[in-house]
């Protein structure tokens, strides 16, 4: 009997173990599908931090293109007027240079109609008068005058 009393108790005590191997077994069934659950939600998140991240990186791109565009139209008005701006300067130059010429020549007939001998030479602004009395209504004055100004 004594040998039935302890194969009982041996069964118990299996009884008892595969019954804790079973709560074991379920218990890290538990835990396996909430890793995997969790692994799931974690991957979602990621998945939409990634949209996220992607759609923010489109609309980036999106407003640099349109800024690009902007800054390319200005450029190109920029130019037009720089080239504008210098061909109206070339203009200006010529004129200038013209107006010049012509206040020389004027001044010559002035110093010629008021002397009647020239006894100096002077030279105004590139121009040589041939008299000292020549500075009819400050012309020379007026010469200098122009010569700051350009």
């Amino acid at each position: 009997m004594s040998s039935g009393t302890s194969s009982g108790s041996s069964e118990g005590t299996r009884s008892s173990r595969s019954e804790d191997d079973l709560d074991l077994q379920a218990q890290m069934e538990r835990r396996r599908k909430r890793r995997k659950e969790s692994n799931r939600e974690s991957a979602r998140r990621s998945r939409l931090r990634k949209q996220q991240h992607l759609d923010d990186l489109t609309s980036q791109l999106k407003q640099m293109k349109d800024q690009n565009k902007q800054l390319s139209a200005a450029l190109s008005i920029t130019s037009q007027n720089l080239v504008a701006v210098q061909a109206q300067n070339s203009v200006l130059q010529t004129q200038k240079m013209e107006l010049e010429s012509r206040l020389g020549a004027l001044i010559e007939i002035l110093c010629y109609m008021s002397t009647s001998a020239p006894t100096n030479s002077a030279t105004v602004n590139g121009i040589t008068t041939t008299s000292s009395t020549c500075d009819i209504l400050g012309a020379s004055t007026w010469i200098q005058a122009i010569d700051q100004c350009f």
